[in-house]
């Protein structure tokens, strides 16, 4: 069974387009432009991402003052501090991130806040996206692998459009709850049903 991608690690992007403290408001917005995004890590010479420059930071500036607007650099525009997460955090935790946010996508930084990828919305979407006979596989292989299969042996799993429905009967071992959350934290599920008999 091929892995499924459980961290940052495993959707972000690499090569991550970002400017330097003292690049200005031109350079900014020629970046943007260029490279089709919203908004862009802010580094230190040595490559630490100290905040972000948006489109809404240069429009906001360019609104409060449009003469010296051009003369502003990216550490005047920035936002900080920078929202960033780490490679090895759940794709979970970044949703979580960037929907509290509001945000598009996250700097991806190591332990010393050093710049290593970029995860955006679409990256975490894309594990959403598998076949659904993919993600009933994955499903019946964590419930086996948490539960032990003689636990998962009465559970028939389908899916549909990433919503798992769950029939057959319930162990004395496992409580509907207990189950319910450990499918949904199967990375790809967007919903449960359980429709699975008490044990006689």
């Amino acid at each position: 069974m091929t892995s499924t991608p459980s961290v940052v690690a495993d959707v972000m992007t690499h090569a991550v387009v970002a400017v330097g403290r003292d690049a200005d408001f031109r350079e900014i917005a020629e970046t943007l432009q260029r490279w089709q995004v919203s908004a862009v890590p802010v580094l230190t010479g040595d490559g630490r991402v100290i905040g972000v420059v948006s489109e809404a930071d240069l429009i906001t500036a360019r609104d409060r003052d449009a003469e010296r607007a051009g003369a502003l650099t990216a550490g005047r525009m920035m936002s900080v501090p920078a929202v960033t997460v780490h490679p090895d955090s759940p794709l979970n935790e970044a949703a979580r991130t960037m929907a509290r946010g509001h945000l598009k996508r996250l700097p991806v930084v190591d332990e010393e806040d050093y710049l290593v990828g970029i995860v955006s919305r679409g990256d975490l979407l894309k594990v959403y996206l598998g076949d659904d006979r993919e993600l009933a596989d994955r499903v019946r292989f964590e419930l086996v692998a948490t539960l032990g299969p003689s636990s998962a042996v009465d559970t028939d799993v389908r899916s549909e459009n990433g919503r798992i429905t769950l029939t057959g009967e319930l162990t004395d071992t496992v409580s509907a709850p207990l189950l319910e959350r450990l499918v949904r934290s199967v990375p790809g599920v967007v919903g449960v049903e359980l429709r699975l008999a008490a044990p006689a």
